[in-house]
């Protein structure tokens, strides 16, 4: 329970966060790095580059600060960032270095205005959400080594297949090198792959792209051009190796419901919406499965989609292109639409609507869903960054 005092303290320097944040943020990772290089494992460098990792940090820190009298109010963020924490498998021992360096860089960038009252206060407030998360985390783990074919921390397996899904996207069939089962996992959800890259140890999540039912898992990755471990997946481990692997998590999952589902992807974030739609294909709902790809060469699992809407009438697939090429057959041409979401829906409206794609892709879908009026309970997506990225119009409004 934080004291009054902390909780006024902290509340006091909202005004500054809102200033300085991300100069606070950008500070904390760059020492944090330096001085404790062996956490650098668990955050994507390219999210640093671009500086979507210290804005989305400085976004939560800022929120804290505002809530802090009334932490309910984060109650919706919290399972998302418990679910990201447990899928790097986090570890309690992290959290102190994570306290350490951020009242550092709070101390830094504000100078003489950090007083010992505000190092104090935030100390303890931090150390209050630490708690909580420490708690949470270990209760995900624990469920997972308990559940059948389940685990904590790493465990090993080896490709057993790898198979190219189009010119870009490779699928990757990982079997526990112990022979034991699998944990069942959520349509939707991710798995994270630890790599060591010429001496560069490092994590990445990933989709996982087949039904839960299967002995094995699957992800299917497209090369990024400069992506260190997308490179590496697809030039250099070859079916035989072997790499860890940590538990699946993630919030982004299909939902019991019989409403229609309606899937809207763009590029490479098709892959959980292809768990998805194995998944329900034979459960009778009507499923819109709305995909928009560059060109043919580009498009993965055409033809496996189109094998289920062949076998399953209430599966509808719809394909759009930007930059068609000759021989290409979309149903559609250029970038996704009002138009095109709207003709598959009902006029109520009460569908489940699920998206991910391009950050792009996936501000145009999430306005249009607000557009058409889709009950905002019934619209998920899986967003890396700030959430007011999602929504720039409405967060340039509330500034």
């Amino acid at each position: 329970m934080l004291s009054q005092k902390t909780i006024d303290t902290v509340k006091a320097t909202v005004p500054v966060l809102e200033q300085h944040g991300e100069q606070i943020t950008n500070h904390f990772y760059k020492t944090m790095f330096r001085d404790y290089p062996e956490v650098k494992a668990y955050f994507n460098q390219a999210h640093q580059t671009a500086g979507t990792q210290p804005r989305a940090l400085a976004n939560s820190v800022l929120a804290y600060a505002r809530h802090i009298d009334n932490l309910e109010a984060l109650q919706g963020a919290l399972p998302t960032i418990i679910q990201k924490h447990a899928a790097l498998n986090v570890l309690p021992e992290q959290y102190p270095i994570v306290g350490q360096c951020l009242l550092g860089a709070i101390r830094e960038v504000l100078g003489e205005a950090a007083t010992d009252d505000i190092i104090n206060a935030w100390a303890e407030a931090y150390q209050v959400l630490a708690d909580l998360l420490i708690e949470a985390e270990e209760k995900v783990y624990a469920e997972h080594e308990a559940r059948p074919g389940g685990w904590r921390g790493p465990r090993t397996f080896r490709v057993a297949r790898k198979e190219k899904e189009s010119e870009v996207i490779t699928s990757f069939y990982f079997e526990p090198v112990d022979g034991g089962e699998v944990m069942a996992f959520q349509p939707g959800q991710y798995l994270t792959v630890l790599f060591n890259i010429d001496g560069e140890a490092t994590r990445r999540n990933y989709s996982l792209s087949d039904t839960p039912d299967k002995p094995w898992y699957r992800i299917s990755v497209k090369r990024e051009s400069g992506g260190l471990a997308s490179n590496y997946l697809h030039d250099r481990v070859q079916v035989g190796d072997e790499l860890d692997l940590l538990p699946p998590c993630g919030e982004f999952v299909l939902e019991a419901s019989q409403r229609p589902l309606v899937l809207v992807t763009g590029g490479v974030g098709l892959t959980p919406a292809i768990s998805m739609v194995n998944a329900a294909a034979g459960s009778g709902r009507p499923i819109a499965f709305i995909h928009a790809a560059q060109n043919g060469r580009m498009h993965a699992f055409r033809d496996h989609v189109d094998q289920l809407a062949a076998e399953f009438d209430n599966v509808r697939p719809y394909y759009l292109y930007d930059n068609a090429e000759a021989g290409d057959d979309p149903h559609g041409r250029g970038l996704i639409s009002r138009d095109i979401i709207a003709r598959h829906l009902p006029e109520d409206r009460d569908v489940d609507l699920y998206f991910l794609g391009p950050k792009p892709f996936m501000q145009s879908v999430y306005r249009i869903a607000r557009e058409l009026g889709i009950p905002e309970t019934q619209v998920r997506y899986e967003f890396f960054g700030p959430l007011e990225d999602l929504d720039p119009a409405a967060a340039q409004a509330a500034a």
